[in-house]
Formats: structure tokens, C-alpha cells, sequence
């Protein structure tokens, strides 16, 4: 049975100054599918990214996810839109240090003005299923990098979205470490079967998606 499209990028273009990042790219990803997005340092990956997730705006095109033209929403829908469907991992963690690590799983659901102990509740499950449930009370200071990262999962999952991003997610563990995160974005879809899009630099982690886009120069190759 064919999969529903999940994100569905037209003719984008992104350009900073002279310098064009982006030049008329399309894809489409199936809702459930995990996309590995690979190519060398400037190729324009993270741009990529960063306009699938609605962080950045483009030059020209459009991006939908789930049915939804992000670029048609004002400021504050995109924002809403971006808080409950969209999830993102980075290579640096961007946990705040003066919370705890459940504290920081909570806060993309406060934000969104969910109840605080529905929350709560849930970002005890997912620091449980992330091997965090000694650790939730820790901030980020005291925590291993890989454990800091599997929190920045955590929090990325604390609205359920419909899509994760992540971008060289595993660029700053040891080994050991980075095969669990690696793991953990398959566990993740066969879970909750959401739409993954990671750029990555490395080979092992790109070769186990179920399919792999290629940079070069700006454009899909």
C-alpha cells in the first residue's frame, strides 16, 4: 500500500546575498519513512533543513508537512504549527543549564499551553524509555554528552510531532554512544511511527535509512 506524503518540498531557493545556497530543490518524504540527507560540508544540507522545519524561510517554492503550506501561515500559526508537529535534534544539545533534565523535556509542552501534569507524565515515560529515569532530576552539567543528547530526543518527542529533524545528531558522541542514538531514531519510528529527516556526516547511520539524498552544490543529486 502506498504511504502518504508526509513533507512535500517544491522548487526551493535560498540565497544569502550573492552566495546561493539552494538552487530549485524537490523532494518528498512518506509519512513513516526515514530519510538520511547527505553531502559535503556546504552542500546545503542544513539549509535544507532548516526550511523543511520551518526555522528558516526560502527565496522561492514551498514546503508542506502533513497537508499544511508552511509558508502560507502567519508568524504566530507557523509557530504553533512548528511547536506541536515538528521536532528537532541538534548536534549540540541547546539544553538549558539551569533546569533539569526533565525540566527541559517539559518545556516545548508548556509552551504550547498543554497541562502541566500531562506534561510531566509524559516526559517521565519518554526519560524512562530513553534510559534516563535515574538521571531526570540531573542538569545538564552533570550529565554524559550521550545522556544529554538522549534528553534533547526526549524533548523533541514531548508533543508527539508528527516529524523529527535532526541535524548531525551523533556528530559529538564516542562510539558506544552514537550507535544508541542511531538506534533510537528506528525505535523511535517503529514506535511511533513518525517521518525522520537526519543530516548527517556519517556513512553507517545514512546507509541504515530507508533512503538516502545526496547534496552537492545546492541541488539534489
Amino acid at each position: 500500500m502506498e504511504r502518504k506524503t508526509m513533507i512535500r518540498a517544491e522548487g526551493l531557493r535560498k540565497c544569502y546575498g550573492a552566495l546561493t545556497v539552494l538552487q530549485d530543490v524537490s523532494l518528498e518524504v512518506a509519512r513513516g519513512e526515514v530519510v538520511s540527507i547527505v553531502g559535503a560540508s556546504g552542500a546545503g544540507k542544513t539549509t535544507l533543513l532548516q526550511i523543511l522545519g520551518s526555522l528558516s524561510r526560502p527565496d522561492g517554492g514551498r514546503v508542506e508537512v502533513d497537508g499544511t503550506d508552511l509558508f502560507a501561515l502567519g508568524d504566530r500559526a507557523l509557530s504553533e504549527f512548528r511547536n506541536r508537529r515538528i521536532g528537532f535534534v541538534f548536534q549540540f544539545h541547546h539544553l538549558l543549564p539551569e533546569f533539569t533534565a526533565l525540566e527541559n523535556v517539559c518545556l516545548p509542552g508548556l509552551i504550547g499551553g498543554r497541562d502541566r501534569r500531562e506534561v510531566e507524565a509524559q516526559a517521565v515515560e519518554l526519560l524512562d524509555m530513553m534510559g534516563l529515569s535515574a538521571r531526570r532530576d540531573h542538569k545538564p552539567a552533570e550529565l554524559s554528552g550521550g545522556e544529554q543528547q538522549r534528553t534533547a530526543i526526549a524533548r523533541a518527542l514531548i508533543n508527539t510531532p508528527a516529524v523529527l529533524l535532526a541535524d548531525e545528531p551523533s556528530g559529538n558522541l564516542d562510539s558506544t554512544n552514537r550507535e544508541e542514538i542511531h538506534r533510537l531514531f528506528f525505535d523511535l519510528r517503529e514506535r511511533f511511527g513518525q517521518t525522520v529527516v537526519i543530516v548527517t556526516h556519517d556513512e553507517r547511520l545514512a546507509a541504515r535509512a530507508d533512503r538516502m539524498i545526496t547534496m552537492r552544490d545546492g541541488r539534489i543529486v
